[in-house]
């Protein structure tokens, strides 16, 4: 699809997952590591993961998110012209992408009988995954001027402007009063630098059943790692599945894209995996390379793609991987 836009590229292949750990003894070569750091920006393919502890395994895509400082998830989820999807859903989920139980400090005592993890927020993570929240809500607010009519708030008994942006702080410090309690506090004092963006709290149980009932409300939602990851896994089903879920791992100066669903190993190589997450990734990447009509393109290609019925097996349809794929391109072409 890349190849298909009037850019220049220059593709490098790097080997990263549980395949290479099995080939070579680590899932991130240093080869891959380094080559990486010399690059525009990044896309992370579908890799799997053991789900019991393997000796000397690490994820990779963890580990790149913290040798890159990659400390923001952005997983936008909009509305598809596909089956299962409701209409007029368009937020985005920051979720924050470097601590939280994702710090991996885990322990056993009392003889194996008790397990212990450890979750580690900071004021400086949470002050900054903040402002890429609020910087997003500004930048959609001002882009977007066809925004969405917003459904009546139900807390404050007003309705929100169209193309108002709101800013949802997702929490449980009612439990969690000294981690939750911090990330919720720094949250609400970046939340004063923008006295423009409107914002809210919502606790993390009450806001899945709130989203569920109705995500057309909300706007940008910012959350701790684990939180976020629930979230935007949840939403996903809103509006397609995973199948069509995309996410971008974003710092201050490198973005690596990768969708939002993980391996299949069970239809590995019959061709009939849906592309659209990843190709909705790459739209992302030429978003942070400043290719933001490119980007708009790929997105209208998809929604054409979609609503013409060019559906894959997850979406219902009977569309092969590269048949899909083709179709995105061909309606790619169309669009001026």
């Amino acid at each position: 699809m890349l190849e298909a836009l009037p850019l220049a590229f220059e593709f490098i292949p790097l080997a990263a997952g549980w395949e290479t750990f099995l080939a070579t003894g680590t899932a991130l070569p240093q080869a891959t590591a380094t080559a990486v750091r010399g690059c525009d920006g990044a896309i992370f393919g579908a890799t799997q993961s053991p789900s019991h502890k393997v000796e000397g395994y690490n994820s990779p895509i963890l580990a790149l998110r913290k040798q890159l400082d990659l400390y923001a998830n952005l997983r936008p989820v909009v509305s598809m012209p596909v089956p299962g999807s409701q209409p007029g859903i368009d937020l985005l989920i920051v979720r924050e992408n470097t601590e939280c139980l994702y710090v991996r400090q885990e322990r056993l005592e009392d003889n194996g009988d008790t397990a212990i993890a450890q979750r580690v927020i900071t004021r400086r993570a949470s002050e900054r995954i903040a402002r890429k929240a609020f910087w997003a809500a500004r930048a959609e607010d001002k882009g977007k001027e066809t925004k969405r009519q917003r459904q009546r708030d139900r807390e404050t008994g007003r309705q929100r402007e169209r193309g108002e942006a709101l800013v949802t702080i997702v929490h449980k410090a009612n439990v969690l009063s000294v981690t939750d309690g911090l990330f919720r506090q720094a949250c609400l004092a970046v939340a004063r630098e923008f006295p423009d963006i409107q914002v809210e709290e919502q606790l993390v149980d009450s806001m899945i059943y709130r989203m569920i009932r109705e995500p057309q409300r909300y706007d940008v939602v910012v959350a701790p790692n684990l939180y976020g990851d629930i979230l935007s896994d949840a939403a996903a089903a809103l509006v397609g599945g995973l199948g069509l879920a995309p996410s971008a791992n974003a710092g201050d100066t490198f973005t690596l894209v990768e969708p939002v669903h993980g391996s299949a190993p069970d239809i590995a190589g019959k061709g009939i995996a849906n592309p659209i997450a990843t190709i909705l990734a790459a739209a992302q990447l030429l978003e942070a390379l400043g290719e933001l009509q490119a980007a708009q393109q790929v997105q209208l290609a998809v929604h054409a793609t979609l609503a013409a019925g060019v559906l894959s097996a997850d979406l219902g349809g009977a569309a092969t991987t590269e048949e899909v794929t083709s179709a995105v391109i061909a309606n790619l072409a169309r669009i001026p």
